[in-house]
């Protein structure tokens, strides 16, 4: 029977592992379930979770995971959770995923397009990738190309590709049966008595004209007679509704701009409420899905389909994805790019797919991270560790290792006279060697140098012992032999190559503001194999964590990615 500090040791470590640093309430619940009597003594058990928990901190990933081999873990079948479609028939489930082309995608779109792909997966049926294009003055092919090859790196793949700007004509023939039949109006009053009346429940003297009258003026919208802002297609609902986005809401309004596909073809473009509806119709979608901040309009949806007399699909709603002190959307991201705060859309601080791929996460990661949300309503705010504790699960079986120290203090050690060292390049898989050759100098991290102290003893990790005889700007040692010492330190010799390693951390405060420290810039050495590396080759510098080869023209450059 293994004592209690065992018992804690045990899920100490594996909770460290898991997750970067153990949480102290985590390993609480577990050690309880082992070793019930703990419980009887909480204060205690606590003292001795929080003085384990200390001693792991201090322990290198390689080091946990080599005194985790101590103990015996019960792997925990996890079944796989599909998405459960109401009233879905095998082979009939249509669903689509509609990206406005007007910025690059992001974590977000990622969660809505894995629900949508694995949705129509899980019944054998398809999804459609529809672009929501119909706001010339921001769509654009650029956006549009960017969504794509995100999809494709995530692993998404759609049946059918299309364009809400390629059915306009059909829209046109649906809001015009919806004027015919009195469902909806041309409206000429300004903003300004537009919102009065919406604000106080009253209709304006335009709801009052006939349907004859509102034909003649939706084809003068359609014919050009009215200028920007002069006029505006708007649905009848309830004015009095206590559901603000049923007082008349906008269908369609005039916008001259140039649009990306059709040029300047038209000039009266459907808004979201009346293009989401006519296109879910033609598309045939079954089960079109989206998040819960839609929440107030699904009366209108409903509502507009009604009023065509179309038959209704089973909408679904979601909670929308968002990262801690990440800012999501381009409303967010736009500005930050354009004042120059961060290195564009695909700075390893931002949540956009570009962003992901650039810091190392791998797209297996993303789709079990956004996946674990399933269709909860739920909203939730997990910060930047959830989803690197899924990176670095699927990083740790596969990424060669590599040593790196970072701000490098010289060692010069008397008595050694020249030491090769074969090295794993992954201590468990089969992955091949490297060569390391030390003559009688290595470079330690100065934070390592600075906690040492004279006469102490300590190991350079898989190679030799040495006796610290005196610290200055270079420090002075002795060889000491090649007994196992507890102390292990990271090092590389004199066949270094500079690096530098950014780190990036939350891009903004806790109070929304653009944090400037959010990216730290980590100088070292590293192993003079690294210069066999390709340009985004993911590897675990040991006592580190996992990099991402960014750059290796001037200087090799690393995204530090979990």
């Amino acid at each position: 029977m293994p004592t209690l500090e065992e018992i804690i040791r045990k899920h100490v470590l594996k909770n460290a592992f898991d997750f970067g640093r153990a949480n102290p309430g985590s390993v609480a619940g577990k050690v309880i379930a082992d070793y019930p009597d703990a419980k009887k003594d909480m204060k205690s058990t606590m003292g001795k979770i929080n003085k384990i928990v200390g001693e792991v901190s201090k322990l290198s990933k390689s080091e946990i995971e080599e005194q985790m081999l101590a103990f015996t873990y019960v792997k925990k079948e996890e079944k796989k959770k599909g998405i459960e479609l109401p009233g879905a028939e095998q082979g009939k489930v249509v669903t689509r995923f509609p990206p406005e082309p007007a910025g690059f995608p992001h974590i977000g779109h990622a969660k809505a397009a894995w629900i949508d792909y694995e949705g129509a997966r899980a019944y054998d049926g398809k999804m459609v990738l529809r672009f929501d294009d119909t706001n010339p003055g921001k769509a654009s092919n650029e956006y549009v190309e960017a969504i794509k090859e995100g999809l494709a790196w995530l692993g998404v793949k759609w049946v059918e590709e299309t364009f809400t700007s390629d059915k306009i004509d059909e829209i046109y023939a649906f809001a015009t049966k919806l004027v015919k039949d009195g469902n909806a109006y041309v409206c000429t009053c300004t903003q300004e008595q537009i919102s009065e009346g919406r604000t106080k429940c009253k209709p304006c003297a335009c709801r009052e004209m006939s349907k004859e009258e509102h034909l003649e003026r939706w084809n003068g919208m359609l014919d050009t007679k009215y200028e920007e802002g002069k006029a505006l297609l708007r649905f009848k609902g309830d004015l009095e509704s206590d559901n603000t986005v049923m007082r008349d809401p906008a269908l369609a309004r005039i916008i001259n701009k140039t649009h990306y596909r059709t040029g300047d073809k038209y000039k009266v473009w459907p808004g979201y409420d009346l293009a989401v509806v006519v296109m879910d119709h033609l598309e045939g979608i079954t089960h079109p899905m989206r998040t819960k901040e839609y929440e107030l309009r699904n009366e209108l949806y409903y509502a507009i389909f009604r009023a065509l007399d179309l038959p209704e699909p089973k909408l679904i709603e979601f909670a929308r994805l968002s990262i801690k002190n990440a800012p999501v959307g381009k409303r967010l991201i736009r500005p930050l790019v354009e004042e120059g705060k961060v290195m564009g859309w695909d700075d390893p601080r931002l949540p956009t797919l570009a962003g992901l791929k650039r810091r190392g996460l791998l797209p297996e990661a993303i789709k079990r991270f956004v996946l674990s949300f399933g269709l909860s309503k739920v909203e939730s705010e997990p910060d930047w560790e959830v989803l690197l504790s899924e990176n670095r699960k699927l990083l740790d079986p596969e990424s060669d290792h590599y040593f790196f120290v970072e701000d490098p203090v010289k060692v010069v050690i008397k008595g050694l006279k020249g030491l090769k060292v074969k090295l794993k390049l992954h201590p468990k898989k089969d992955k091949g060697f490297r060569e390391l050759e030390v003559r009688n100098t290595v470079y330690i991290s100065g934070k390592d140098a600075k906690a040492l102290k004279p006469g102490e003893i300590f190991r350079l990790k898989d190679l030799c012992n040495v006796k610290l005889i005196g610290k200055a700007d270079v420090i002075e040692a002795q060889y000491a032999g090649d007994s196992m010492v507890p102390k292990k330190l990271q090092w590389v010799s004199e066949d270094y190559l500079e690096c530098e390693v950014l780190k990036p951390g939350d891009l903004l405060t806790g109070d929304g503001e653009y944090d400037k420290k959010s990216l730290q810039t980590v100088k070292g050495f590293c192993e003079a194999g690294c210069r066999n590396l390709k340009q985004s080759d993911i590897i675990q510098f040991e006592r580190f964590g996992f990099c991402r080869l960014d750059s290796n023209t001037k200087m090799l450059t690393f995204i530090y990615s979990c």
